[in-house]
């Protein structure tokens, strides 16, 4: 919902309201799709909603493979405020599972990455009461396939997963925080930060921060990504999108730091854009070139 201004405690009238499907996977598999990927989008649906982002990804050609659920997909309201340039978010809390839509949605991972998917991405949070172990066992099966693996998740979900040495994690900076159970102040410390995480499992560890620098790790080399400069409409989404970005580089045979600049590039894309995931291509080639990446030490950061 777009509002020239908002004020709380006050009736708003929305310039435009534009409804859409979303949330991480969802914004994952569309900028995927964009770029000219073939993602299947998998997760659990339910009720009106879920038919209706069924409906969604189908007329836009995107493969899906969800569970249908008792529960209700959830709704999300975005409010952008033109006048003060700010987003807010309202979002429903997601309705608990049964442990059999667990199992049956664990059957299409583990039949998914063993007939040719060449990445497996688990964006997002376990749904209340869920098993904390999920994108653990979803990591763990991708590896035996010979599948890269990507969580982007935070706290304990992203913890557990750690113990099966997933490909790459994708944390923002305050999902970093929350995880390491401390306040990261500066460059240095979210560095030793994604150093931890390398540590207990993660192979590649990248972290994003909106429109500052993102910071990326291999296990040997650290590199910074500049976003390009943009003016914003709505960055709700962008993080998702630089997880597509990232993932669809280094399925092209990119280091990490190469395709980091394409994942902000596709950051800054979806910032264009009034609904989160709604990238077009060719602004991602255009502002791949503007992005900047250069390789960073320890010794070379502020303390």
């Amino acid at each position: 919902m777009v509002f020239r201004t908002f004020a709380v405690d006050a009736v708003n009238r929305a310039l435009m309201t534009i409804d859409g499907a979303a949330g991480k996977s969802i914004n994952v598999a569309k900028v995927l799709h964009a770029l000219g990927e073939k993602p299947v989008a998998a997760g659990f649906l339910g009720g009106d909603r879920g038919a209706y982002i069924r409906s969604v990804l189908e007329t836009r050609g995107i493969e899906s493979d969800f569970v249908t659920v008792a529960a209700r997909t959830r709704q999300c309201a975005t409010l952008i405020d033109q006048s003060a340039a700010t987003q807010t978010e309202l979002v429903e809390e997601s309705q608990p599972v049964t442990a059999a839509d667990y199992e049956r949605l664990m059957g299409i991972v583990r039949e998914r990455v063993r007939k040719g998917c060449r990445a497996a991405i688990m964006s997002g949070g376990i749904t209340t009461g869920g098993p904390m172990d999920f994108y653990f066992q979803c990591v763990r099966l991708a590896h035996e396939a010979g599948v890269l693996s990507v969580v982007d998740a935070q706290g304990t979900t992203l913890l557990e997963a750690l113990k099966a040495r997933p490909g790459l994690v994708k944390p923002n900076r305050a999902e970093l925080a929350a995880t390491a159970g401390r306040e990261l102040k500066d460059e240095k410390a979210l560095m030793l930060a994604m150093g931890e995480l390398h540590d207990r499992g993660a192979q590649r560890v990248v972290v994003t921060a909106g429109k500052d620098p993102a910071l990326a790790f291999d296990g040997r080399r650290f590199w910074r990504i500049v976003p390009p400069g943009i003016a914003p409409l709505n960055p709700i989404g962008s993080g998702d999108a630089f997880t597509a970005g990232l993932v669809s580089q280094l399925l092209q045979g990119a280091d990490l730091g190469e395709a980091c600049r394409w994942g902000a590039a596709a950051g800054a894309a979806n910032a264009l854009t009034l609904m989160a995931g709604e990238v077009e291509k060719a602004d991602v080639e255009r502002l791949a070139k503007e992005a900047k990446i250069d390789q960073v030490s320890a010794a070379d950061t502020c303390a």
